[in-house]
């Protein structure tokens, strides 16, 4: 029994569902819980929600980072011999996951790290001034996330 197809059908959930969540967990925060959060909570309160909401949503995004790479490279050199075996779109995918895995790290090392720390100092001005250049920055990653599907689903099916 060729249990080939089965591991690439196993990739390709993991892949897609490591995806989903990352980019839904995005569009659910930046468009529903941030302006939620903003016009019912004080500064203080609402910061204190975004680190633990991003604390929790960190952990999951982490095991998109590696799934998301590990799973794409697998299928791509195990079931289309590499690179030259896959069409453009591919190669646009993996570009466009790159800057995000990049933005995310940015955001975690950086900002996310100076939000929990002025939290801890009582530093809601400070914390206030990082958590802006999160939201930022996750929504450029929503786009390019978004983007990205668009690219995964759509363009498959474009004549060129």
């Amino acid at each position: 029994m060729n249990l080939e197809p089965y591991y690439f059908s196993i990739a390709i959930s993991l892949h897609v569902l490591a995806a989903v969540i990352w980019v839904g967990g995005m569009f659910f925060a930046y468009m529903a819980l941030r302006p939620v959060a903003a016009n019912l909570l004080e500064p203080a309160v609402r910061l204190s929600l975004w680190s633990r909401t991003l604390s929790k949503f960190f952990i999951w995004v982490w095991l998109a980072v590696i799934i998301i790479p590990l799973t794409g490279y697998w299928m791509i050199f195990s079931a289309f011999n590499g690179f030259a075996g896959v069409a453009w779109y591919v190669h646009v995918m993996q570009a466009l996951g790159i800057v995000m895995i990049l933005i995310f790290l940015h955001v975690f090392f950086a900002p996310f790290l100076r939000l929990r720390r002025a939290i801890n100092e009582e530093n809601y001005q400070e914390g206030g001034k990082k958590l802006a250049q999160i939201r930022k920055l996750v929504g450029l990653n929503l786009l390019i996330g978004l983007l990205t599907i668009i690219t995964a689903i759509g363009l498959e099916h474009m004549p060129f």
